[in-house]
């Protein structure tokens, strides 16, 4: 049985947490004290309460940092191109996603915080896209 990589199984993780982040939108929106259609599409999100709308943003802005971060994860996979360096950026992703996400739903990381969360989460995507292009064989 060969090694299972950190870095997948950040990403296995990343998966778990996308997949589930949709929870706290949908308990908010049928525990809403007020009338909300909710076969509107999409609803207007300005009628919940803050924490549901923050929910429901949370849930998209994980799913727009986890694309391409899980193909940059896949690519660096089939290249055999895992560092200490893709290895210690996983791990900083997973744990400022975490962050942002409980961050935006509670609403402690307002500005500047949230964004600057949400900003350090692109620096890993970029250092992850880095690593692809200075793994050996790759030009």
């Amino acid at each position: 049985m060969t090694d299972f990589p950190t870095e997948l199984g950040i990403l296995t993780c990343l998966a778990i947490l996308a997949a589930s982040l949709w929870i706290p939108y949908i308990v908010g929106v049928n525990t809403e004290p007020q009338e909300v259609d909710n076969f509107t599409r999409p609803g207007d999100l300005s009628k919940l309460r803050p924490w549901v709308h923050r929910a429901h943003r949370a849930h998209l802005n994980l799913l727009e940092q986890l694309l391409p971060f899980a193909l940059l994860v896949l690519i660096l996979d089939r290249m055999d191109g895992f560092t200490a360096l893709t290895y210690w950026t996983a791990i900083a992703f997973f744990w400022l996603r975490v962050a942002h996400a409980a961050g935006m739903i509670t609403g402690v990381a307002g500005l500047p915080l949230r964004p600057i969360i949400f900003t350090a989460g692109w620096i890993c995507i970029l250092i992850m896209a880095y690593a692809v292009f200075a793994t050996p064989g790759v030009f």
